[in-house]
């Protein structure tokens, strides 16, 4: 009975494979079927069997697993665009498309506005404010080059200013720095050492300047020193002190030129020269040549004067004449011969003729006459380096008084008109 159930379970069983030929054991498995049943009733399962045994025939087969569908490609137009996977580590919600473009695009406008601004306050602000900055102190620099220069050049004064120059940091504080000051103060203390080492014996310094060429001016010590305490850096960083090194050079001059006759032993001069000039000149060739001598041509020098004073009175009829001559006739050339030789007393001849030319033109000059076309020879003090000028340009050479070394005359007269 249980065989028919188990022979009828196995031919009902889907799939399952008839069992045409007949087992050639007699012997009916009985035992292995009852343990199978007892073992569907009770739970129990047939314990495994071993790799290298057969299964059973009645054991029931896997059922095969099922192939994948292979699923058809879709068309592109119906793509679905599948969203990228946001980044390990980012946190929060992950921003739209849209705004990512909205804040890129606001990105690169800010980027774009800063360095627009950036070069509108380059170009417009900090530029210009630089070129300002570096203008000032190039002019300081200069500034301070043209006063700290030859001698003083390494004067600790202005390594002082430089410094605070390159430290300055606005254009205002640049040009509030004082160059002239201190520049003013070494020249002085520098010029009055040179006129102490470089005067001469006699009491004088000799003034080299520029001014059109160089030029030399030869002073007293005492008017040397009134320049140097009254002048500022401007002038003093212009001007060299050196030890007067002169000639007397002899010249013979007309009236005109050697200042009207008008000077005497001992004024000091400026020698101009006359003529067309290429270059407009208005400062003398020669300032403060001192002269030596001045000799006035012989034929001043011929007396022939006859003064007479007559006086008529007339009383009851009566006429009563009275006259009084004064005559003067001579050659002071020859009085003067005299009194070298010894034939006169040559005390008193000196006592009359003293001064005679200098005289004579100071009273021509109180009667505003004299002789115009007399000739002068003028032993002139100069500069060394100015003696073959002299010589050269004798006939175009024009003596002047400076007022401010006028002669006593002069002051007299300057005295009287604007006094």
């Amino acid at each position: 009975m249980l065989d028919k159930i188990l022979g009828k379970k196995n031919e009902n069983k889907k799939g399952a494979t008839p069992k045409l030929r007949k087992d050639d054991k007699k012997t009916s498995d009985i035992g292995g079927r009852l343990k199978d049943a007892v073992g569907k009733i009770t739970g129990k399962g047939k314990e495994p069997v071993k790799k290298d045994e057969k299964a059973p025939p009645d054991k029931k087969m896997p059922r095969p697993m099922p192939k994948p569908k292979i699923k058809p490609r879709e068309k592109p137009e119906e793509r679905v665009r599948l969203r990228s996977r946001p980044k390990p580590g980012r946190i929060g919600r992950r921003v739209p498309e849209d705004d990512q473009r909205t804040l890129i695009g606001a990105a690169v406008f800010g980027i774009i506005l800063i360095i627009l601004v950036g070069s509108g306050y380059y170009f417009l602000v900090y530029q210009p404010y630089q070129e300002t900055l570096q203008s000032a102190k190039s002019m300081k620099l200069n500034e301070t080059n043209t006063y700290f220069k030859g001698p003083l050049a390494i004067d600790p004064r202005k390594q002082i200013i430089l410094s605070e120059i390159n430290a300055a940091t606005t254009p205002d504080a640049i040009l509030a720095i004082d160059v002239l000051g201190p520049a003013t103060g070494a020249w002085r203390e520098y010029q009055t050492q040179q006129i102490n080492a470089k005067k001469d014996n006699y009491g004088r310094i000799m003034v080299v300047y520029a001014a059109n060429g160089q030029k030399n001016v030869i002073m007293r010590v005492g008017d040397a020193e009134k320049i140097v305490n009254q002048a500022d850096a401007s002038v003093l960083s212009n001007m060299e002190l050196k030890t007067p090194d002169t000639v007397a050079v002899p010249i013979i001059i007309s009236r005109l030129q050697a200042a009207g006759g008008l000077i005497t032993v001992g004024n000091m001069v400026d020698v101009y020269l006359k003529g067309n000039q290429s270059t407009n000149d208005t400062s003398p060739k020669i300032s403060g040549a001192t002269v030596l001598a001045i000799l006035r041509a012989k034929d001043s020098g011929v007396i022939d004067a006859r003064m007479v004073d007559t006086r008529k009175m007339t009383v009851d009829q009566i006429i009563s004449i009275m006259e009084k001559e004064t005559s003067s006739s001579k050659d002071v050339e020859q009085l003067l011969k005299a009194a070298a030789s010894g034939g006169f007393d040559e005390a008193e001849i000196m006592a009359i003729l003293q001064n005679y030319g200098w005289r004579l033109s100071d009273f021509e000059r109180a009667s505003n006459l004299g002789e115009l076309d007399v000739q002068y020879l003028v032993l002139l003090e100069v500069p060394r380096e100015n003696v073959v000028f002299v010589i050269q340009n004798m006939d175009n050479l024009v003596l002047t008084v400076p007022t401010q070394q006028a002669p006593d005359w002069m002051i007299k007269e300057l005295q009287t008109i604007y006094g």
